[in-house]
């Protein structure tokens, strides 16, 4: 009897302090308001900050741009990064090869540059090792515009902490390195390339190759493709498009390195009206494909071409640049302490989330090129949240092009209306807690105030 009391002691004991860890690493939902939130205040003081700027109509300063892509696709087969459920499982064979594509702006007195590259996302990672490799001379951190194809079949290796495990597969320094030359390798090269261009806007809509994956009918979507089209004195065409559909026409059992279907259609476009196309996914949180074929392929194909066909139809407006006009912008974006969800009110403590993700530095760029002004954000950005912003700066004269994946990563921001929704996108991959929708649309409405 004694052993048996001495054994359910130490038994409790052990108890006792599970449940005390336990409750060391969870929390409740703090759904205090974003405006009472002292994140909020500080958004306000950093954009106040910044000084407005006035376009001006001087046609006397040219517009330049010039372009350029590196191939990424690796010796050897890396982790695939994407779908949770491969545990990052190399690639078994390389469908079609991966890059990354850079233009570079120049008016004479602001130079920008934009890469898109054919990842998941703009790694963190990488973003800290190209910052390591920018030299006096080169454009800044601050002047260069990230976004990605947000292909779930793409090169992994990249990511820190527990996490990175299920999505993009063990780290690897060296992948990280080779990712990070070639981004600056791609901007160097097109900034050899610089030549007078005339700069276009494009806006198509293709309702028939999106869905809400969300939430289904009850749910709107994001139709627009938006474009940015540059051509030379020369001829030479380039075009730079972003749409709002998931990259996820290939499915996680189909484990080959791929750019899905925005390296079709950016094939396709080369092969036909353009010298030079890249793509960058646009708001494509809550945002779906409709996966039309016979396979995984056939499907990307049939997707591609849907986009396609809708951007380059007869209807598709178009509005010239009148002005040379070239702003950059980089801010961190304050945020609430990370919790991400383990029941629908029970969350994890911040110190948890960022021992299992890691931390890195989270900004919001913005990018004006003539009458087009981008905006791009650390998350998978909600479809749902871009159309009032989109009407709202054409008040302000100016076409908004809303792209994810900037360098930062938040997870996905969803429209507040389903954050109580349990589903994987306001649940497994919201961790910023509640209203972020409406605070984000703000930040982009006063970023619109700053360039317009």
């Amino acid at each position: 009897m004694k052993v048996l009391r001495i054994f359910l002691k130490i038994i409790g004991i052990f108890l006792l302090l599970l449940v005390l860890a336990i409750a060391t690493m969870i929390t409740t939902m703090d759904d205090t308001p974003y405006q009472e939130m002292a994140y909020y205040k500080e958004w306000k003081t950093l954009i106040g900050g910044v000084k407005p700027t006035v376009a001006g109509a001087d046609t006397s300063i040219a517009l330049q741009a010039g372009w350029a892509k590196v191939n990424i696709t690796p010796a050897a087969p890396t982790p695939t990064a994407g779908y949770g459920n491969r545990r990052g499982k190399p690639y078994t064979a390389v469908h079609d090869s991966v890059y990354v594509r850079a233009i570079v702006i120049d008016n004479g007195h602001t130079k920008a540059a934009i890469i898109a590259a054919d990842l998941l996302i703009i790694p963190p990672t990488v973003i800290k090792a190209l910052k390591e490799k920018l030299k006096p001379g080169d454009i800044p951190f601050e002047q260069i515009y990230f976004g990605a194809t947000h292909s779930h079949n793409s090169v992994g290796g990249w990511g820190t902490g527990i996490s990175s495990l299920f999505f993009s597969g063990k780290f690897d320094p060296a992948i990280v390195e080779n990712l990070a030359n070639a981004f600056h390798k791609a901007i160097t090269d097109a900034q050899k390339k610089v030549e007078p261009v005339q700069l276009t806007y494009l806006e198509s809509l293709d309702s028939l190759d999106i869905r809400n994956r969300l939430v289904g009918e009850e749910g709107g979507i994001d139709p627009e493709i938006r474009s940015a089209a540059f051509i030379t004195k020369s001829g030479q065409k380039a075009i730079l498009s972003s749409f709002a559909a998931h990259s996820t026409v290939l499915n996680s059992k189909n484990i080959v390195l791929s750019r899905d279907y925005p390296g079709a259609l950016v094939d396709s476009l080369e092969k036909g009206r353009y010298d030079f196309a890249m793509y960058m996914a646009g708001a494509v949180g809550s945002m779906g494909p409709i996966e039309k074929g016979t396979d995984d392929f056939d499907e990307v194909k049939n997707q591609a071409f849907g986009v396609q066909n809708a951007l380059l139809s007869p209807n598709t407006v178009k509005e010239d640049a009148k002005t040379a006009f070239v702003e950059a912008l980089t801010l961190p974006l304050p945020l609430r302490e990370p919790t991400p969800r383990l029941t629908m009110s029970i969350v994890l403590r911040p110190w948890a989330f960022k021992k299992a993700f890691g931390e890195y530095p989270v900004y919001v760029k913005a990018l004006r090129i003539g009458n087009i002004l981008m905006v791009g954000m650390p998350c998978d950005f909600s479809g749902e949240l871009t159309g009032p912003l989109d009407a709202y700066a054409k008040t302000k004269g100016l076409n908004l092009m809303v792209t994810s994946f900037n360098g930062g990563y938040i997870g996905y921001i969803t429209h507040d209306k389903y954050f109580n929704r349990d589903l994987y996108e306001t649940k497994t991959m919201s961790w910023y807690g509640p209203y972020n929708g409406a605070y984000l649309q703000e930040v982009i409405k006063d970023i619109i105030d700053k360039l317009s």
